[in-house]
Parts: C-alpha cells; sequence; structure tokens
C-alpha cells in the first residue's frame, strides 16, 4: 500500500484548498491507492508552521516525518495575487532531500476565478531545487473552486469532468510512486559535496 501525504497550502483555516485536499484524500483511499492510516493531511491553514521556524520545532517534526514515510505528495496551492501561498514556500524553504528527494509529486492549483496557472508554473521552477521533489508531468487546475468537487449532486459540467481527470492524475502519481522507489533506493543522498542542487 502506498503512503500519501496531501499538502493544503492555504494559510486560512477552512479554506477551499483544505476542502479540495481531503477530497483528493478520499479519492486516494476510494481508488485503492492507499488506505486511511497510510494517506495524511497536511493543512497549513489550521496547523500553520511560524515564519522561518527551527526545524526542531515540534510540528515541522511531525509534518517531516510524514513527509519521509510518503510514497508521493500532492501539493495544493491556492493563487494569492498570480503567486503560491506564502504558507507553502515557507514549508517548502524546511523541506530538505531527507524528507522529499525523488519523490513524485502532483501539483493542484485552486482559484476562485479563471485563474490557478502561475502558482502551478512558480513552484516548478523554484520550489524543488534542493529538496529534490519531482514534480509529475500532470497537473491539476481547479477553477470556480467555491462549486466545484461538493458532494452530490455534481453541479455542472466542468465539475463532471474534472472528477474523473483528478482520478486520471491520482492513477498516474501511484505508478510514478511505485516506479520511483527504486531511484530512491538507488541514488546516494549522502553526499556532502552535492548536498544542494544547482
Amino acid at each position: 500500500m502506498l503512503n500519501f501525504v496531501v499538502i493544503s497550502g492555504s494559510g486560512r483555516p477552512q479554506s477551499e484548498s483544505a476542502r479540495v485536499g481531503e477530497y483528493i484524500r478520499q479519492r486516494l483511499i476510494d481508488l485503492q491507492l492507499s488506505d486511511d492510516s497510510n494517506c495524511s493531511l497536511i493543512d497549513l491553514g489550521t496547523s500553520p508552521l511560524p515564519l522561518w521556524p527551527e526545524r526542531n520545532d515540534g510540528l515541522w517534526h511531525d509534518y517531516a516525518t510524514r513527509l519521509q514515510a510518503a510514497n508521493a505528495l500532492i501539493v495544493i496551492t491556492p493563487e494569492w495575487h498570480g503567486m503560491a501561498s506564502p504558507a507553502l514556500k515557507n514549508l517548502f524553504i524546511l523541506a530538505s532531500k531527507e524528507e522529499l528527494a525523488h519523490k513524485p509529486a502532483l501539483l493542484v492549483g485552486v482559484s476562485s476565478g479563471l485563474g490557478g496557472s502561475y502558482p502551478i508554473s512558480e513552484l516548478r521552477s523554484s520550489s524543488f531545487k534542493n529538496n529534490r521533489l519531482c514534480y509529475i508531468p500532470e497537473q491539476l487546475i481547479v477553477r470556480h473552486v467555491n462549486s466545484m468537487l461538493h458532494p452530490d449532486p455534481v453541479i455542472d459540467d466542468n465539475d463532471r469532468r474534472l472528477r474523473p481527470r483528478i482520478d486520471y492524475a491520482l492513477g498516474v502519481l501511484g505508478h510514478y510512486a511505485t516506479a520511483l522507489r527504486t531511484v530512491q533506493a538507488a541514488v546516494d543522498m549522502s553526499n556532502s559535496e552535492f548536498a544542494n542542487g544547482m
């Protein structure tokens, strides 16, 4: 059974990002890619990390333990002024290769309107350098999030199309998680000469 961590990157409590994160977490279980004990949600809105915390902070220790155990991640970012959220970027400042090296991640953009793509581009370009996280080519954008992915009934064609797309992307992520276990075992990450990416 694969171990997944879903990260809701919103700094707001009771956020739409967290609601989408819980939907995705439940789909991983429903699709039998994981089970309840191997699929957790980190909600940076209800349990935020302090800005620039020490790596020995108690909450960070809990998050780091979960990330180390994960085979794959789902990273959910709201779009704030066209950027990824500060709470999520703060987490990636702390995360190192010890937690994330050569693990696949699926990016999910969330927008209350038609946006959601800029934070995905931002995270693809800058959030993996030293921690070696591997974003897969698939990505998701939940536009008009306030009306999407609620319990039945499905509200419109956009909602109807998005749900199987999410299932497909999670299936692809599961294949990457299985395949990259070999890479994680083969790559020597203890070489201090190459501790940081270029």
